[in-house]
């Protein structure tokens, strides 16, 4: 038994299915484009964890305005 009650032979059968109905070519390009899309994401999070500033990791909470502040709050 396979995901969620999907035997292996059904999935074989979708997988022909698709591949069929888009072709090799189609499913391809779309491999390719999600592979580099999902690079880019992790090379992205990768250069903004570089340009942290050094005193940014002491402080995570932003600071709040002293104007700002209500009478719950003090």
């Amino acid at each position: 038994m396979g995901l969620g009650g999907i035997s292996i032979w059904q999935l074989l059968i979708i997988l022909a299915i698709v591949v069929m109905l888009f072709g090799t070519k189609r499913l391809r390009g779309l491999g390719s484009d999600l592979g580099s899309a999902v690079k880019g994401f992790r090379s992205s999070m990768q250069d903004g964890d570089d340009e942290k500033p050094e005193g940014a990791d002491a402080s995570d909470e932003p600071e709040v305005n002293e104007a700002a502040k209500t009478k719950s709050d003090v």
